[in-house]
């Protein structure tokens, strides 16, 4: 009788092909992962080194003189001994200088000088309540409107309050402003004139 020899060298094989393709196969998936490893910490040290050198001239104020370093490096000690640095607001300053009350002998002064042309270029702004309310802001704005009058409500902050300041313009000709005033006096509502700076 005949043997059959053909299923068992086919199982030899294959168990043989997959037990040496197994092992070859994880070596070379080994091979790129360390590779790929070792070549983006190299990447790495190169930006950190790459990085660092641009930061340190910044930081330390490096110029030609070495007493200028060490200045500033004084500078930069004293900075931090007194505590965090806080930031500088400037408009502080500068808006309360945009916004200049014109009195009232000032007014009818400038009026004269447009009559005769030798009038400064200004813009006016007049300014009918501040009220801490905003609602009572509203209503005199809506009473202006009745009377023809176009108004807006701008919030500002004082100290810890915030007011709601009725205003009324910008007008360039202190003749309209004149015209406005002294309406706004004929029905109770006081103004106050503002020169506003370009």
């Amino acid at each position: 009788m005949a043997k059959d020899y053909k299923h068992r060298t086919q199982n030899k094989n294959t168990a043989s092909t997959s037990y040496r393709q197994k092992p070859e196969s994880l070596s070379l998936w080994r091979w790129m992962l360390i590779t790929a490893l070792i070549i983006s910490f190299v990447v790495f040290l190169v930006y950190l080194n790459s990085s660092g050198s641009k930061q340190a001239p910044l930081s330390q104020g490096i110029s030609a003189k070495p007493e200028t370093v060490k200045v500033e490096a004084s500078k930069q000690e004293k900075k931090s001994e007194s505590g965090p640095v806080l930031p500088q607001f400037d408009f502080y300053t500068i808006l309360p200088e945009k916004e200049v009350i014109v009195p009232d002998y000032e007014i009818n002064t400038r009026t004269r000088e447009e009559r005769v042309g030798q009038a400064k270029a200004a813009n006016y702004i007049l300014q009918a309540g501040s009220f801490r309310e905003f609602k009572d802001a509203d209503n005199l704005r809506a009473k202006l409107a009745l009377m023809g009058i176009e108004s807006k409500v701008e919030k500002a902050k004082v100290g810890n309050a915030i007011w709601n300041r009725v205003k009324i313009g910008p007008y360039t000709q202190m003749a309209s402003v004149s015209t406005i005033r002294a309406r706004l006096r004929g029905n109770g509502i006081d103004v106050l004139v503002m020169e506003v700076g370009n």
